[in-house]
């Protein structure tokens, strides 16, 4: 079920609307291709691009999907690779000593730690202790529903003693990393895929392929516009919440723009449910339990990492809150979904989207 829902919900998300339009100059045209991984990150992957050939996409598709999959296994906390330092080896030496790893993850400890202390502290890479617990009581749940059961509030209130960022050492001159409470462990799946599309987004870039839309689970991050000569813009659809697989796919809105990443948390990716009521995977770091104030809550902003740090962060606050932060960083919009289906939308970020009269086009 856990790879059932995770698998609907992704193809849900990766869902990018392309719309027609007509009034964009000619210009340098290229074919559409596009391909699917579902190997890493346990979530659908897929791009989208243009380019002059076949051979040209699936040469680029094969670099994407090698990236993914370093990334992957660099940032697993369940699983080793051989010859590889991943954050399942720092968690397996908290206490004991610092490990030495691959600059990637250093960079992005550094980025979760520095966005961490700007925001109000929803995201906390740090949580690990608590959030295995969540998901071992979720996974039981998934294999037999009538054992689903809630994880005791002591129990969680104990693993949270040992959730204190500051206690993530990291020496960048001597590329290592050090967990200073034995009991502490890492887990950044606030961040991971979001920070992995936009790495992957970057090295495309330097290749020389721009014309590109990768979609690693609803972390959607497009780059320049689709040579189709139509357009000049991409269309990005956000997921209606309420929405499946059996039921349609609608989305709530498209967003067009370039250089965009748009990310998405939301009740519906991955939950169990006890005694009717749903308990979803977002766990809040004030009260231990599954954040109730949305349904779901996009974020669009140039950096594909930030905006999946800040779709939880968000999705975490008051809309008070999520705004204020918002304003602090350039270009950032977002969407709420509310648990009436109210949608409520940042300043300025209707100019955006379909329903405010943006398009494809000019």
């Amino acid at each position: 079920m856990k790879k059932f829902m995770k698998i609907i919900s992704s193809l849900l998300l990766a869902s990018v609307i392309i719309t027609g339009c007509q009034t964009a100059p000619k210009e340098e045209v290229k074919t559409k291709y596009q391909d699917t991984f579902f190997e890493y990150f346990d979530t659908v992957t897929t791009v989208i691009g243009y380019t002059d050939t076949q051979e040209e996409f699936d040469a680029y598709f094969i670099e994407i999907k090698e990236e993914f999959k370093r990334l992957h296994e660099l940032f697993d906390i369940y699983n080793t690779y051989e010859g590889v330092n991943n954050l399942k080896t720092i968690n397996d030496h908290a206490g004991k000593e610092p490990v030495k790893v691959d600059q990637t993850i250093i960079d992005l400890l550094k980025f979760s730690k520095e966005w961490y202390g700007k925001t109000n502290g929803k995201a906390n890479i740090a949580m690990g202790a608590v959030l295995r617990v969540w998901s071992e009581y979720r996974e039981v749940a998934e294999f037999d529903p009538n054992q689903a059961e809630l994880p005791p509030m002591d129990l969680l209130e104990e693993k949270n003693a040992h959730t204190d960022i500051e206690k993530v050492i990291i020496d960048e001159a001597a590329g290592t990393v050090y967990l200073e409470d034995p009991l502490m462990s890492l887990d950044v799946g606030a961040v991971a895929k979001g920070y992995s599309a936009e790495y992957v987004a970057d090295k495309m870039r330097e290749k020389g392929f721009t014309s590109l839309i990768i979609s690693a689970g609803g972390n959607v991050k497009a780059l320049d516009k689709p040579l189709d000569g139509v357009r000049d813009r991409w269309g990005i659809g956000i997921q209606n919440p309420d929405e499946n697989i059996f039921t349609g796919a609608a989305s709530l809105d498209t967003v067009f723009a370039n250089n965009i990443a748009v990310v998405t948390s939301g009740d519906y990716q991955r939950f169990y449910v006890v005694d009717g009521k749903k308990y979803h995977h977002l766990i809040d770091a004030a009260t231990l339990m599954p954040g109730t104030q949305f349904k779901a809550v996009t974020v669009v902003m140039e950096d594909s990492g930030l905006a999946d740090f800040m779709s939880t962060t968000l999705f975490l606050s008051s809309r008070e809150e999520g705004e204020e932060m918002l304003s602090q960083i350039e270009g950032a919009h977002a969407l709420w979904v509310t648990h009436d289906n109210e949608i409520i939308l940042s300043d300025g970020f209707s100019s955006m989207l379909k329903s405010g009269g943006a398009s494809g086009a000019d």
